[in-house]
């Protein structure tokens, strides 16, 4: 409970007092110059995804995590990639095809991420993964059951860490290949794993140390370089709120984070310390309908 309490006290010194017109100034300036470089180094605008312009057929694509293995791009899942990069303008990003509703966290979806590795448990030598794929068995026969579970998110883009470890890949692509002849119009997209690997090289170069980022930081990172201004909710690594009361995770499952592949504590410091730039601003009360989406 004393982390916790750190991060309360935090919390409540980052509105005490108005922001004076100089002070106003130089915060605006450092979130345009945070911008400026997350865009030199990362470029989310051209590279945040695999695209038909930026990847070649039979490229060799590396994995994020391992420098051992690589991926060659064939012709057919060229084909499917996108044509140009995905625009940005007002955007909801929301993670792990969590459920929506209009009566709290609302409907608007514009991009969803499916993560194929949900969670790790390590027994051992043994690793266990859980994967939200592996519910939807024989994608290539009977694809009915994702396609209704996407379809609720319109035409939103579904995103997959294909190049993230090699088994990712081919439930990434066995997804890609179920979904794009039915639902042309809502694209299944995979993380560029060079973007990836710029991003942690970003936020490593900062002190983050953490294996992988969540992907929930990956994309307020991508935001915080394309958007002008950037609103987060539901990042709370805290088993308990600032009442002590309990709270999940994530509001649509039980499943626990894992410390062992994220410092979820710490990237909230980050976006404690963003929020007090005024880069983004980070919701920490229950959602209501002035604020759902």
């Amino acid at each position: 409970m004393s982390f916790l309490f750190q991060y309360r006290l935090n919390m409540e010194k980052l509105n005490v007092c108005e922001m004076s017109p100089h002070k106003l100034f130089i915060r605006n300036s450092l979130c345009v110059f945070g911008r400026m470089k997350l865009q030199f180094c990362c470029n989310a605008t051209g590279s945040i995804f695999l695209t038909k312009r930026n990847t070649a057929i039979n490229q060799t694509i590396p994995y994020e995590t391992d420098t051992k293995h690589t991926y060659r791009m064939n012709a057919a899942i060229h084909n499917m990639l996108p044509e140009v990069r995905v625009s940005f303008f007002f955007l909801c990003f929301r993670f792990n095809l969590a459920s929506i509703n209009d009566s709290d966290v609302g409907l608007k979806t514009d991009l969803i991420t499916i993560n194929p590795s949900i969670q790790f448990f390590f027994t051992s030598a043994i690793v266990f993964i859980r994967n939200c794929v592996c519910r939807y068995k024989n994608l290539a026969q009977d694809p009915d059951p994702l396609v209704e579970r996407v379809s609720v998110y319109g035409n939103a883009s579904l995103v997959m860490p294909a190049f993230a470890y090699t088994f990712c890949t081919g439930l990434s692509i066995k997804t890609l290949k179920a979904l794009h002849p039915i639902r042309p119009q809502q694209p299944v997209v995979f993380f560029s794993p060079y973007y990836l690997q710029t991003l942690d090289r970003f936020w490593k170069g900062r002190g983050l140390k953490e294996i992988r980022l969540s992907s929930g930081f990956m994309l307020i990172s991508t935001a915080l370089e394309l958007c002008e201004h950037v609103h987060v909710y539901g990042f709370w690594p805290f088993e308990t709120d600032l009442q002590d009361n309990p709270v999940p995770y994530h509001y649509y499952d039980a499943l626990s984070p894992h410390s062992y592949m994220h410092q979820m504590p710490e990237e909230f410091v980050r976006l404690l310390q963003l929020h007090n730039q005024g880069a983004l601003t980070l919701h920490l009360q229950p959602c209501s309908s002035n604020t759902r989406l």
